[in-house]
């Protein structure tokens, strides 16, 4: 499959002039979308270039292991995604921008023509069906082992700093994570351009837009926390240098998808992958500030402490987060639809993320929109395992 050229297209086919913010739009007066106007959580959105969001429920990205060692998406996840197609937006699980981005069992790619056309095929089955959909963006950097690379080279990072006492699931079993190879300073252009050929790839497949993954302990993220980045160059040291690969890869990817479809994650309260810095707030805030100025549409901020709290400060909050951010600003971790309905009725979030409520409600906004009751939660030992079982035989609520 051939890609676009390089550049900004002239004339992008979304493109529309900038507003301050989005823009709220109404459902028609049927009975039931009266039920679905009278909550904020289901309320339509628009974006500011005229996306149409049909709610303000987002399915978060979920890794779920099923493209198999080519990391190529596939039937099984065609069907997964169309069948969580009532989401406002869907953020798809991670995908490695190339193959030193690999860490993670069975994770699918977005670098080679296979992959897009495998892609292509699951946007298409969104779209069928309404939906829109984001494509997320990965390298994991550290987070990652030799064993995943046919040479077993080792994985990289911004320093030689190993995550510790966690360990990987590698395609020869578990085993503890290793100290990474420190990235040098020619090596960060051909990252960047691994995400724009990704973003680029991304449109190609017909992607609403893309998320940037810049949490979590991922590469991205390793490169703006002291934690992980003891770099003398001019990707270390200060909150702006260590802001500079993040600053360069929304630019490369703007390249691809206009400001106003992209999306960048942050996990500023998250000790995942053996993170927090002690200088996390005046991070973060940098990072944001940066962010809302590179006019991009969405933040992702992972406000919840499900996911661990390094316990440094006071969490960071939306509340905090909102005067920082005039675009779509959504919440994530540990929502339930009544704290997603407090958090958008207080002006605090623009749209709330939902993950694992997703697995095993496939129909999760016909659930909230009839108050119907939630399927159990799913059982971990199906999230990752390459079946059908757990992945796409939940079925939708039968009263």
């Amino acid at each position: 499959m051939s890609l676009l050229p390089y550049g900004r297209p002239p004339a992008h086919q979304y493109r529309r002039p900038r507003q301050a913010n989005f823009r709220e739009t109404r459902f028609n007066s049927t009975a039931r979308h009266e039920t679905m106007s009278a909550s904020r959580l289901l309320s339509p959105i628009t974006t500011a270039d005229g996306l149409q969001l049909a709610n303000r429920v987002v399915m978060a990205p979920m890794t779920r292991a099923r493209a198999g060692k080519l990391r190529i998406p596939n039937k099984a996840m065609e069907t997964y995604y169309e069948q969580r197609a009532a989401a406002g937006l869907i953020v798809t699980e991670a995908a490695v921008v190339s193959e030193q981005g690999i860490g993670w069992l069975d994770s699918p790619g977005i670098y080679n023509d296979a992959q897009t056309e495998g892609w292509r095929h699951i946007v298409e089955a969104v779209h069928a069906k309404g939906g829109k959909i984001f494509l997320q963006l990965w390298h994991c950097g550290r987070a990652s082992h030799r064993y995943f690379f046919d040479d077993e080279r080792l994985p990289v990072a911004p320093s030689a700093i190993g995550i510790a006492d966690d360990h990987s699931h590698t395609p020869r079993g578990k085993a503890a994570y290793e100290t990474p190879r420190a990235l040098e300073t020619e090596e960060i252009p051909v990252i960047v351009e691994d995400y724009r050929q990704a973003a680029l790839r991304a449109r190609a497949a017909g992607f609403d837009g893309v998320e940037i993954h810049s949490a979590n302990g991922y590469l991205l993220d390793q490169f703006l926390q002291a934690k992980t980045n003891r770099r003398e160059d001019a990707y270390g040291g200060s909150i702006p240098n260590r802001y500079r690969l993040l600053g360069e890869v929304v630019e490369a990817v703007k390249t691809a998808f206009p400001a106003e479809r992209i999306s960048v994650r942050l996990s500023p309260n998250g000790v995942f992958n053996d993170m927090g810095t002690p200088e996390y707030r005046e991070l973060f805030t940098y990072v944001i500030e940066q962010l809302a100025g590179a006019d991009i549409g969405f933040l992702h901020v992972m406000d919840g402490l499900g996911f661990g709290f390094h316990q440094l400060g006071e969490p960071m909050t939306l509340a905090e987060i909102r005067p920082l951010f005039a675009g779509i600003l959504i919440g994530n971790v540990g929502y339930t639809q009544q704290t997603a309905e407090e958090r958008i009725s207080a002006g605090q979030a623009d749209m709330i993320a939902f993950g694992r409520p997703y697995i095993a409600n496939p129909d999760l906004v016909e659930r909230f929109a009839n108050d119907w009751p939630l399927a159990p939660e799913a059982e971990m030992a199906t999230w990752y395992t390459p079946q059908k079982s757990g992945y796409t035989d939940w079925p939708a609520y039968a009263g």
